[in-house]
């Protein structure tokens, strides 16, 4: 269940919302003038939500490659992997 609060609460109960965050791993929703209106989330949670995101994205992207025949295989994927781990070693 979201947590939802007045945009007020933020001038007054900073502290309060933002230990919620942080505790919770969720965002706070604010209204203002009893409609949504902003999200509020600890800046891990944001980090993560962004991380999830842009991996969704390069699956989708492999996936539509794959699709139309522009993938390569799984030995050749891990033999560029190995390559890189290995540069970045050096």
């Amino acid at each position: 269940m979201p947590t939802i609060r007045p945009s007020s609460d933020l001038r007054n109960g900073y502290n309060e919302i933002s230990e919620f965050c942080h505790k919770h791993r969720e965002p706070v929703y604010l209204t203002k003038n009893g409609v949504g209106d902003l999200a509020v989330m600890s800046i891990e949670t944001y980090e993560m939500l962004v991380g999830k995101f842009e991996l969704y994205h390069m699956l989708e992207k492999s996936l539509r490659e794959i699709e139309q025949g522009d993938g390569i295989s799984l030995d050749e994927a891990f033999d560029k992997i190995e390559s890189r781990l290995a540069d970045d070693a050096v």
